[in-house]
């Protein structure tokens, strides 16, 4: 049986999420329920967060496939109404979260459950994000800690799926498939859940990328060796080219100063995987006085790429000597 995880570990797994998913957070208070400000870019939102491990429970009377959360809170503080509140649950031996929709659990009485079919923890810790339907119009939903804030961010709309049939089983199929939905799809669904569909899908197909791109490079920056939790998954071919898919051999693990290097044209790596930078970039930011740092940039660097030992996981020659183009090299 696992160790259930006190609330300052639990919030660690919050903080860790939200910085997973792409976004940074404030802490604005210590004790439970928590309260965090997350942040990216220009967008922020305040969230409230009681937080529970999830467990079996026991119980002759339980199904075997049921887990659950358990609420001990007497009475819930007001807070104000730009705040969005999460009642959460943790299972931490596959990793993933679940969620269930305040509004339809106002004033809980002290020690209800909140369940969760285990189904869905095991189908969230592999495509991302899973919905069960609870009745009564209710659904909970299982995300992975790289869901957090696309959950936070359409946490209202996501809810209200359990309302429909129809939109439910449409958000169902589309978030156990790494197809990207297309109008039809999103036409298909209410007006209100539209936006939340196309965002879940477009996070899930984005999410899928990183973490092959991820596991293929061992977590490692393919231009410096860099881990700790720095590494983006980096398109070759651009995004914005019409030509760019999201095949791991058209992705490499950079960190993020180098990958915004490779993107902005400063460094690249050759169809023989070789590792040059632009000298022409570098005149034109030494004239402008903005070149300091190159030298401690440029030694952190390999001089060949560290490649995937996957030779399908490979960097696409294709694909380099396309992306170069793109980016200038051959101008």
């Amino acid at each position: 049986m696992a160790t259930l995880l006190n609330k300052s570990d639990l919030l660690y797994t919050v903080a860790e999420a939200v910085k997973e998913s792409g976004w940074n957070i404030i802490y604005l208070n210590n004790e439970h329920p928590f309260k965090i400000k997350i942040f990216k870019d220009t967008e922020s939102l305040f969230v409230r967060i009681i937080i529970y491990n999830i467990t079996h429970g026991g119980g002759y009377m339980r199904a075997e496939n049921e887990y659950r959360i358990q609420w001990k809170i007497r009475e819930l503080e007001h807070v104000a109404n730009y705040y969005k509140t999460l009642i959460l649950g943790y299972y931490q031996p596959l990793n993933v979260f679940a969620g269930w929709d305040i509004s339809k659990h106002p004033s809980p009485k002290y020690s209800a459950s909140f369940q969760i079919k285990v189904e869905n923890l095991e189908k969230a810790s592999v495509s991302g994000f899973s919905p069960c339907d609870k009745g009564n119009e209710e659904i909970a939903i299982a995300f992975r800690p790289d869901f957090f804030a696309e959950y936070v961010r359409n946490l209202e709309a996501l809810h209200t799926f359990g309302e429909s049939s129809n939109d439910f089983n449409i958000l169902e199929e589309v978030t156990e498939s790494e197809t990207l939905v297309n109008d039809d799809i999103i036409n298909s669904v209410s007006p209100p859940r539209q936006k939340a569909l196309k965002l879940i899908s477009e996070n899930q197909r984005d999410k899928s990328f990183r973490a092959r791109i991820l596991r293929a490079y061992n977590n490692r920056c393919a231009f410096t060796g860099i881990q700790l939790k720095l590494v983006d998954a980096a398109h070759i071919i651009p995004v914005g080219d019409e030509t760019s898919t999201d095949e791991t051999m058209n992705g490499i693990a950079l960190s993020a100063s180098y990958h915004r290097a490779y993107d902005a044209g400063l460094i690249t790596f050759t169809e023989e995987y070789n590792i040059v930078y632009n000298r022409n970039q570098t005149n034109k930011l030494e004239a402008l006085n903005l070149v300091g740092g190159i030298e401690t940039f440029l030694s952190n660097l390999r001089e060949v790429i560290d490649v995937p030992p996957d030779r399908r996981d490979r960097p696409h020659r294709d694909y380099i000597s396309k992306a170069n183009r793109l980016r200038g090299w051959n101008n």
